[in-house]
């Protein structure tokens, strides 16, 4: 499921109680943002990465008008999204029917990690991914959707964690992503290329109770935010030895300490 009206955008998961309860928003920024990141860098990294021959896992399709585009302009990749809110998969449906690409973009309703795990999961060795991000004590705040866990990476991880070759992904500054690169690297994975965009505080990262958190992260080294902004990074992670790691370069680019 996608909810997109502020900085806060993320691919989001819906309360445990109401799997279909959850919005729908646009913000066109940060959406422009990770459906050019994903583009240009399957484009770039196409003779390492095997999506024109396996096509690609998406975590999380929303209503799959961002990476909608993306198949459009991209005639030879595939997309498998897999989402677990009915209402976004029929948005998501809907999407791609105007778009003209049901040929090559499909979603369905389930777990993710549980497809991952079957042998159709298996075959493919790319997963792509744009989850929930705001970090917060519990998910208890105005959209709980957008809750990534204490940290904001919860899913990050979890999808660092569930066997994928290459994994493109979006890292906000402020949500652990120093944890998420050292996960990152302790799994074998390195930085192959990413792209970054500067982004506002939106309604949601400014609810008090996440604004602290935030900040008690950031004082922590844990992560990166201005008085009102922070960054957003799209990364390639790959397990081949044969890219040049760029893990220090994005560290820098999400301003994060030492």
């Amino acid at each position: 499921m996608d909810l997109r009206d502020s900085p806060d955008a993320a691919v989001l998961r819906p309360p445990p109680a109401a799997p279909d309860s959850v919005g729908s928003f646009e913000c066109a920024e940060e959406s422009a943002h990770y459906a050019f990141s994903v583009q240009l860098l399957l484009t770039q990294y196409a003779s390492l990465v095997p999506w024109r021959q396996e096509g690609v896992a998406e975590l999380g399709s929303g209503d799959a008008r961002a990476i909608g585009q993306v198949v459009r302009t991209q005639p030879g990749l595939r997309v498998h999204g897999t989402d677990i809110s009915a209402t976004s998969v029929q948005r998501a449906r809907e999407s791609i029917a105007e778009l003209g690409v049901a040929d090559r973009y499909t979603v369905e309703l389930g777990d993710f990690f549980e497809w991952a795990d079957s042998p159709a999961g298996q075959r493919i060795a790319t997963a792509i991914a744009n989850p929930p991000y705001l970090p917060a004590p519990d998910g208890d705040l105005l959209m709980p959707e957008l809750w990534g866990g204490e940290h904001g990476n919860d899913l990050v991880l979890r999808l660092l964690k569930a066997g994928f070759e290459h994994v493109l992904v979006a890292l906000p500054s402020y949500s652990d992503p120093a944890e998420t690169l050292s996960t990152a690297a302790h799994l074998g994975y390195r930085v192959a290329n990413f792209l970054a965009m500067g982004l506002e505080f939106g309604r949601y990262s400014r609810e008090p109770k996440v604004l602290r958190h935030i900040q008690q992260l950031v004082a922590e080294g844990r992560g990166w935010a201005g008085d009102d902004e922070y960054v957003v990074a799209v990364a390639l992670l790959t397990r081949s030895p044969e890219v040049r790691d760029r893990s220090d370069q994005v560290r820098r680019a999400l301003q994060l300490p030492g």
